[in-house]
């Protein structure tokens, strides 16, 4: 199967190798771009790439497929040289690298992705500024809940390790993050609820989310990872608090 046809599977939460994020800034390729990746002759996939200076004043970018429900995945890395740009998206076991040429007016990126041993073209075409998603603020959860919770999916006989931190803001509200070990290392924002023993989680860049119960003893989040048409078993144990055992 030409792996372009689903760049972002259930793994696209993994990511890859942690994040280089580089930026020589000759031309400005901020903005909200969309495009489409040409997977067959007659056949385009919708994509859309997001790029702005971070708070480091770094290029860095996320990606988004429309039709797979993906959107704000943070890209793996960012290059720019001249009018010549490099960016990387992981989702899955193997890399897509897009490099490609920014037109002389600014208004358009040209190029090649890579993935697997593929290489097809691709055109993006800017539309305006970057399109930033915020990090999601969840209602207040839970003391039980705050920490550092670990698991992993079992994605075709693979082990997907992931980690989830949540805790209770200044502010009144909850923020957490999701990574998997396996990955990038990348922390992407989620939002969670929480209704007794019932919890949820949101991770909406990967268009995934975690349905759980918390076990009587506080240490267990046993429930089910859905994403697209994908439906996992999960358990997310309490990671042990330092000086505890």
């Amino acid at each position: 199967m030409n792996p372009f046809t689903r760049i972002v599977l259930v793994a696209a939460l993994l990511l890859g190798p942690a994040p280089s994020l580089l930026a020589q800034t000759a031309v400005d390729a901020s903005g909200h771009w969309e495009g489409a990746i040409q997977v067959q002759p007659n056949v385009e996939m919708k994509v859309e790439i997001d790029l702005a200076k971070n708070s480091k004043g770094e290029l860095a970018g996320t990606f988004a497929q429309p039709a797979q429900g993906v959107k704000g995945l943070p890209l793996s890395t960012v290059a720019v040289e001249g009018r010549s740009i490099r960016f990387v998206v992981k989702g899955g076991p193997e890399a897509a690298t897009f490099q490609a040429m920014l037109s002389a007016d600014g208004k358009s990126i040209s190029g090649d992705a890579t993935q697997g041993g593929y290489s097809i073209p691709f055109t993006l075409t800017r539309s305006g500024d970057a399109r930033v998603a915020p990090v999601p603020k969840s209602p207040p959860i839970g003391q039980e809940l705050e920490g550092t919770w670990n698991g992993a999916l079992d994605v075709n006989g693979a082990q997907m390790r992931l980690v989830v931190k949540m805790a209770n803001q200044p502010d009144g509200t909850a923020a957490g993050t999701i990574v998997s070990q396996d990955g990038s290392g990348v922390e992407i924002p989620i939002a969670m609820t929480q209704k007794g023993s019932n919890v949820s989680v949101d991770v909406t860049s990967v268009g995934a989310s975690f349905a759980a119960v918390l076990n009587a003893a506080g240490t267990e989040l046993v429930g089910t990872w859905t994403q697209g048409p994908s439906a996992l078993p999960l358990t997310l144990r309490r990671a042990a608090t330092a000086g505890k055992k």
